[in-house]
């Protein structure tokens, strides 16, 4: 076996289930230590700083800069006070990870050290940051770049640093991070919402939007993943022949965890809960090595940047279990990729769910209200919530193996789509109520079980669940943001749109009920072109769809463009989300990550294959000469009969050797041809077309060789040993 492989699962094999955070106390006891919450601020600040901050987070009133300054006293006291020694704005630039500078509180004056925090401080700073990408919005000798505090989001301490929560812009104020088109959606969605919730009640002053978000990866041992350049430096197996069991039997769906993943999962738990990240649920996912793990429902800024941060936390506890978490959407092919469900939800101020349509749905105003307006503005922009969730690794994952299809549908469930087609219909015979009588009968020893108003249905990207929408086609990488604020904003529009028809209607004469199901009939048959409650995957589906005019997502780079689109670029102008400039800046950045992620991949396939793979390949070749050689001394002229075999395999290798070494000449020639290409979205195309396919021809090949090249001379870790431990 070639060295460097053994070394690695020699070393595999040494590594043990060891817990690190050892908590012998029931988790209320230390869950949100690490968290400046309101109890603490309770403690820590006046009555007039403490009410200030809760109007920040619960309505988005500005905190004076007078009050600023006790506020970032009282952080720094506590923080100081929990082992902290710097401080950080930690923002979400445009590369789907965090991005964070920090700073001491220690200043000297006249040779004295002393802990200091202002309120300036606090609030703004200046990181620079101008390497990140902008598209165009700044230019590299321009540095100056803003982060100001979140307040809507906790403070936490993460590694003896206070970590501040913050939002990324650039000196002219153009949003270059993910939360500020997010904050500003949240606010558009609020107004848009309460304004249609006050035809049914007159308190609601402003709308919530809730968040679920799963997250799904898979994990490797460290020592095996130094073994794989490609996994350590795309986070994918660019190569690798499916190994002879993998999901087929769906016993990893769902099992036992094993015993090392659970050392693994309970410590990262731990950290998690220290920072106020509900976690409820773990289990193991269907691919070999994939689990999944999901916190309970929180506001949407909360719940985003809580997942940003629970990120962070599973890739620093792996390393003391010498575990390498995998946050890919498709890290290994011919088995599942992982997604980030992200299960959405609107709530009003005075406590109610939106989106619950109760036990008469068919009579439930309200409900229908909300329900149609969601999915007419998915509909209206189908192409663009599925460009959303766009990116080279998400293209991997959608279209098979349980990801979402790409082309977007919604899913209501039987219940609800009766109530729809009467409501089409204006048939009298509505469904009124849900019969108390659903229930599954069993066993006698089984307790009854009783159905939910809509079943679930896992190829649907856009599937109703019962009083949420759950967006599936999310990539576990994503910041879930880039999605979300992209929904919010959808969901703003029509729900403005729906406004303004019932007032138009009321305005002529027609009374309030009748006039809101006269738009809830408009708005459901406008978006029955993306309800569908059949099977995702199916061809009748991908016809059906074509019909009906929904555009499906088959080359990345082209799907971007409808970011560019008038419809697109109109409605985030009218809610006051993103300018024309800034939706062109993201079109450029969605580009040049697609076009620099899948340069790396393309360099590192033809560095494994002329640096790994064929080297092994010519040296099973020489070991089949001598073979060869030896039996035709021995034999004589029976030789030939008697190594029939290795003459075959040696004139295989010979076949896949020379034509990967052509391809990866021809792979570098195209990436070549491609990199002269000026404009960036024409480079994007090219490399999605031509320089993709040439990879695939290498990897085909290169999976050939894997299969005739002798198992103990072969380099790099297989699948069946990254994917089982």
């Amino acid at each position: 076996m070639a060295s460097f492989r053994k070394m690695a699962l020699d070393k595999a094999a040494t590594h043990s289930s060891e817990r690190f955070s050892l908590e012998n106390a029931p988790i209320s006891t230390y869950f949100g230590e690490n968290v400046f919450d309101f109890a603490k601020m309770r403690k820590y600040l006046s009555p007039m700083a403490y009410e200030a901050v809760v109007r920040a987070s619960d309505s988005g009133e500005k905190i004076d800069r007078k009050i600023a300054n006790e506020i970032a006293t009282a952080m720094k006291t506590w923080a100081i006070e929990m082992g902290a020694t710097h401080y950080t704005h930690l923002f979400q630039p445009l590369t789907d990870t965090t991005a964070e500078k920090h700073e001491a509180f220690v200043t000297v004056r006249d040779g004295k050290a002393f802990e200091h925090f202002s309120g300036t401080a606090l609030v703004q700073q200046e990181p620079d940051a101008s390497s990140f990408p902008s598209g165009g919005l700044r230019n590299t000798f321009e540095a100056r770049g803003y982060s100001a505090w979140d307040p809507t989001s906790p403070v936490f301490i993460l590694d003896g640093t206070l970590c501040i929560p913050s939002v990324f812009v650039s000196y002219t104020g153009e949003a270059l991070d993910m939360k500020v088109p997010n904050l500003k959606s949240l606010q558009a969605l609020s107004d848009a919402a309460a304004s249609v919730a006050s035809l049914f009640d007159p308190k609601v002053r402003s709308v919530r939007v809730n968040l679920g978000i799963e997250q799904e990866y898979f994990v490797v041992d460290e020592a095996l993943f130094n073994a794989r350049p490609d996994l350590k430096l795309c986070g994918r197996t660019v190569f690798g022949h499916t190994s002879a069991k993998d999901q087929q039997l769906s016993d990893h769906y769902f099992g036992a965890i094993p015993s090392r993943v659970s050392a693994y999962m309970k410590d990262f738990e731990t950290e998690a809960y220290k920072l106020g990240i509900e976690l409820q649920t773990r289990h193991n996912e269907v691919a070999p090595n994939q689990f999944e793990c999901a916190p309970v429902f929180s506001s949407a800024t909360k719940a985003i940047d809580q997942n940003m941060l629970l990120m962070i936390v599973m890739q620093k506890v792996a390393e003391k279990h010498h575990l390498k978490v995998l946050f890919h959407e498709k890290p290994f092919d011919g088995v599942n990729g992982s997604g980030k469900h992200c299960n959405w939800s609107i709530c009003t101020d005075t406590g109610v769910n939106l989106l619950s349509p109760g036990a008469t749905p068919a009579t439930n105003l309200q409900f229908l209200s909300f329900y149609s307006a969601v999915v007419k503005g998915v509909a209206d922009h189908n192409l663009l919530l599925m460009s959303s969730v766009c990116s080279l690794n998400n293209s991997y994952r959608l279209g098979g193996h349980e990801a979402p299809p790409a082309v977007m549908s919604v899913f209501s469930g039987s219940t609800l789509s009766k109530v729809f087609e009467s409501i089409l219909r204006q048939e009298d015979n509505v469904p009124q109520k849900q019969s108390e009588q659903d229930a599954l009968e069993m066993v006698s020893s089984i307790p009854e079980i009783f159905l939910d108003n809509t079943d679930r249905n896992r190829t649907s990207p856009f599937a109703f669940t019962g009083n949420r929408f759950e967006f599936r086609a999310v990539g576990s990488s994503m910041n879930p943001a880039s999605a979300v604020f992209v929904l919010n904003t959808v969901v703003a529009d029509s729900l403005r749109r729906f406004r303004s028809e019932v007032d138009r209607l009321e305005a002529a004469g027609e009374n309030r009920p009748n006039a809101v199901m006269s738009v809830v009939r408009s708005f459901l048959s406008d978006a029955s072109r993306v309800m569908f409650e059949g099977n995702g995957y199916s061809r009748e589906w991908e016809e059906e769809a074509a019909r009906r005019g929904l555009e499906a997502v088959t080359n990345v780079p082209d799907a971007f463009k409808v970011f560019l689109r008038k419809e697109t670029v109109d409605m985030f102008k009218n809610q006051g989300v993103l300018s024309p400039s800034e939706l062109e800046a993201r079109y450029e950045v969605f580009n040049e990550t697609y076009v620099k992620k899948l340069q790396i991949e393309a360099r590192i396939l033809g560095d494994i294959c002329l640096n790994h793979i064929i080297p092994a390949a010519v040296g099973y070749q020489n070991v089949l000469i001598t073979s060869i050689r030896g039996g035709k001394e021995v034999f004589g002229d029976e030789f030939r009969e008697l190594c029939r075999a290795d003459i075959e395999t040696f004139r295989k290798i010979s076949g896949y050797v020379d034509s990967l070494s052509s391809d990866v000449e021809s792979l570098v020639e195209a990436r070549k041809k491609a990199n002269r290409i000026s404009d960036m979205a024409r480079r994007a195309k090219a490399y999605s077309t031509e320089v993709k396919d040439w990879m695939d021809k290498v990897r085909d090949s290169a999976d050939h060789l894997e299969m005739l090249v002798d198992d103990e001379i072969w380099p790099l870790p297989k699948y069946r040993e990254l994917l089982f431990f």
